[in-house]
């Protein structure tokens, strides 16, 4: 969504939790993807079109800029702009909803810098209960976009327990409108009833189809056009805190396609409630993640540091990584891509063809 472009919300607070009695993909019904041209939405989608899935509602507002073209190549049933999906749900046009089996809630304001406070109240935390209220009175499983822009600073480290989270102090409203919802579905026992919820914590996610996001693209989409098509430098922030070097501030690097593949393992088992790290546990530098890119590219590395913007320097997080404990304890088990063979992979695969197809 563009700032400024509101969505309308409405509260119902009166809930009926209704037993799970589908699975995914039961015949007739349909799973919903919001936000689904987007960056991890898109990526959602088409890993769910590879499992044989394209009994797919869509929900996004495509506005006026490139992101409608994340959609080329996808199966689905049909399309939404956000307000006619809500309004159908708030029976306004019902009769034209279709049976939906789970919601995958991934649509919100994703900028990190945006400063609209109100924007960001409506469309993260506004929205994600209005479908989180639909899904628990019609016992639909309902999967959200939760962040690690929850943790702030770090200093209470990145453990996604339950005692921990109402103690979270996030840095930007961005961060404070995903925690709101995380603290509101805490606080109505949604995590642990007979049809829970489950959040996902985001960390850096990098990855094929995150063009359109300008600004809050990932560091190594950045790189390689500044590698391709500049002066074969990238530039990274300088540390401002002693206790890191230039470059060496650390954060939790995941490939979308792990990002995608833990959504889809919550969204399949409805039995797991709570909000969980999506991070490798490992943490990385930036100076990594750049050489990784300058490898993958068959290129010497070359990294200039520049000054931070005085605006970023007290909202910016030194140090990320998650905790996977509790995700791994609730039985998932697949490992995480390393950042060399992901950013080799996203390099090879997507944004070199990309650059050549585009002449660039």
């Amino acid at each position: 969504m563009a700032s400024g472009q509101l969505v309308n919300i409405h509260f119902d607070v009166t809930h009926c939790v209704l037993p799970v009695t589908a699975t995914m993909g039961d015949m007739g019904k349909m799973t919903v993807v919001t936000g689904a041209a987007g960056f991890i939405g898109r990526n959602t989608v088409a890993e769910l079109n590879r499992r044989g899935r394209t009994d797919l509602l869509l929900v996004d507002d495509l506005g006026t800029d490139e992101k409608w073209k994340n959609l080329i190549g996808l199966q689905y049933e049909d399309l939404l702009p956000i307000d006619e999906f809500l309004d159908r749900i708030h029976s306004v046009g019902a009769a034209e909803l279709p049976e939906i089996d789970g919601i995958v809630h991934l649509g919100a304001c994703s900028a990190t810098t945006e400063k609209d406070a109100d924007y960001l109240l409506t469309n993260n935390y506004g929205y994600t209960r209005a479908l989180c209220d639909w899904s628990q009175r019609n016992g639909v499983r309902f999967v959200y976009a939760s962040s690690a822009a929850t943790y702030g600073d770090g200093s209470l480290g990145y453990d996604d327990a339950d005692v921990v989270t109402p103690k979270l102090e996030p840095l930007n409203m961005y961060g404070y409108s995903k925690h709101m919802f995380d603290l509101w579905a805490l606080r109505n026992g949604w995590f642990q009833n007979g049809h829970p919820v489950a959040g996902v914590k985001y960390f850096n996610v990098y990855g094929p189809y995150e063009d359109h996001k300008d600004d809050m693209r990932s560091v190594v989409n950045k790189s390689f056009g500044q590698i391709r098509e500049g002066d074969g430098r990238v530039r990274l922030f300088r540390s401002h805190r002693p206790e890191y070097k230039d470059g060496e501030q650390m954060r939790d690097f995941v490939y979308v396609k792990d990002a995608v593949d833990v959504t889809l393992w919550l969204l399949e088992n409805p039995r797991i409630g709570g909000v969980f790290n999506c991070g490798t546990g490992t943490s990385r530098t930036w100076n990594d993640l750049a050489t990784a890119v300058f490898s993958a590219m068959g290129k010497p590395a070359n990294i200039e540091y520049i000054e931070m913007p005085e605006s970023l320097k007290n909202k910016y997080q030194h140090y990320t990584e998650a905790k996977p404990d509790k995700l791994r304890a609730a039985g998932y088990s697949k490992p995480f891509t390393t950042l060399e063979d992901g950013v080799c992979e996203y390099v090879k695969d997507y944004l070199e063809p990309r650059a050549k197809k585009a002449g660039k």
